[in-house]
């Protein structure tokens, strides 16, 4: 509509900056809304604008650098820091057209799978208030989920963008490993991944074709499904054929509980893909009963940390127990306390341990597992504050531990919007795909898409 004239570029985002300024007070979902840099982009778009997203209104987490913008990490240790760059994925979000609106709230350092940072309060999911949106990512799940914008960015070191996903009837893919580029301000990354949080299938697809590819100075890059070949938004409308698929309920992380919802969800895309064609069986990856969550930890911990490292040396000085929430603290200590030998250890397990799954998984073409094991959880039970923060952290692992293994494992993974419980929230199932193969976890979830649509189900902020 922009690119054809039918609708104005500064229409549209003023359509999206007043729907902010409606819905935030009840919904939280923005650390900083910048209405008068918005509308000016929205003014240079022109119709003709050949660029593949010209004038559509877009929110970045708040954990990556714009130009011009606070960048907070949600802690009060970023007090008062404007960036002086764009991450490169921002960049290319704005070479595609897109407009910035906005940067969206996350947990303090984006440690956990809720949003409640200190600083700025809850963000709260759209489909009940009372309930948590996800994270780390919750803030621009909340702000797609509830029409504030139509794609929020986001990114995935442990599920931050599946679980905020599943949480808000949302399509989120977390990319292959080296897939977009976490430049300039960081090299190659093990676990985290940037993406992108939609209503469908193919917008991720489309965003994907914008985010993906090498940047000058990577280390390692995923390879191209064909770079002279279709794009992912082509891709994504192939005919996958006939697959061989498994069903895996069994959680990563030893000691977690499924809930029934979660698992008939997980079942019923079993018995869908079988009536699309595929083959389905039950599977059990060799990924429960191993000490995940303390490796995992020794990995994310030191990485998390580097916030802090960073916040403080922004603010000039060391940063102090006041500055950032107890959990945060509390890894900080432990990553300033774990030599060397410790982590590369950790990481050498974890390496193994991905060896393993992928060596599993490799007989199936695809695999689905539920999304989390619980239901999104009340706002105030999974937070980084109170006496005993650890805690909260064990908790959240048990909330979503079928996510963080594909981190460890590199894969693409998606979480689809497919079911709603009778609680009144959306109830999302994983796919999983083989290492580097979006273009096939994409074409199965168009298939699934079509086969069960989600694009009608809004919550009632989005459907004022």
């Amino acid at each position: 509509m922009v690119r054809s004239g039918e609708l104005g570029a500064r229409e549209l985002v003023q359509a999206s900056l007043s729907r902010i300024d409606a819905l935030e007070p009840q919904i939280n979902a923005f650390t900083h809304v910048c209405h008068e840099s918005a509308l000016a982009a929205a003014d240079e778009v022109r119709p003709g604008d050949p660029r593949p997203f010209a004038g559509v209104p877009i929110a970045i987490k708040d954990i990556r650098p714009v130009t011009g913008l606070p960048i907070t990490m949600g802690s009060d240790l970023f007090a008062g820091v404007v960036s002086d760059h764009d991450a490169f994925c921002v960049r290319r979000l704005r070479d595609a057209g897109f407009v910035i609106v906005g940067k969206t709230t996350l947990p303090e350092m984006g440690i956990l799978p809720t949003t409640e940072s200190r600083r700025f309060g809850p963000t709260r999911n759209p489909w009940r208030l009372d309930r948590t949106p996800g994270g780390s990512s919750g803030g621009s799940a909340a702000a797609v989920a509830a029409g504030m914008v139509p794609i929020a960015h986001g990114n995935d070191g442990g599920g931050s963008l599946r679980i905020p996903a599943a949480c808000c009837g949302l399509v989120g893919l977390k990319p292959a490993r080296g897939r977009v580029s976490h430049g300039p301000d960081s090299g190659q990354s093990f676990l985290a991944s940037d993406g992108v949080l939609t209503r469908s299938v193919h917008d991720t697809a489309a965003v994907l074709d914008v985010l993906a590819g090498y940047e000058p100075g990577d280390a390692n890059w995923a390879p191209e499904p064909d770079p002279a070949g279709p794009s992912y938004a082509e891709l994504a409308t192939v005919d996958p054929g006939r697959l061989r698929i498994g069903l895996a309920l069994n959680p990563p992380l030893e000691g977690s509980t499924l809930d029934p919802v979660c698992e008939a969800a997980a079942q019923d895309a079993g018995a869908l893909l079988e009536s699309l064609g595929h083959r389905v069986e039950p599977i059990t990856p060799p990924w429960s009963g191993l000490d995940l969550l303390s490796d995992f930890t020794r990995a994310f911990g030191p990485l998390i940390s580097m916030g802090t490292l960073i916040g403080g040396r922004l603010a000039g000085r060391e940063p102090t127990e006041d500055d950032v929430e107890p959990l945060t603290w509390v890894l900080w200590e432990r990553a300033r306390a774990q030599d060397t030998l410790s982590l590369l250890s950790a990481q050498l397990r974890l390496e193994g341990v991905g060896r393993a799954v992928v060596a599993f998984l490799s007989q199936f073409d695809a695999v689905v597992t539920p999304a989390l094991a619980r239901r999104p959880v009340a706002i105030g039970e999974i937070h980084g504050g109170g006496p005993d923060p650890w805690s909260n952290y064990q908790r959240s692992g048990h909330f979503t531990p079928y996510t963080a293994i594909l981190n460890v494992t590199g894969q693409p993974a998606i979480s689809l919007p497919l079911y709603h419980g009778e609680d009144g929230l959306p109830t999302g199932v994983q796919l999983i795909g083989p290492p580097a193969r979006e273009e096939l976890l994409l074409a199965l979830a168009s298939q699934l898409e079509a086969a069960l649509p989600w694009a009608d189900r809004r919550p009632a902020p989005a459907r004022d």
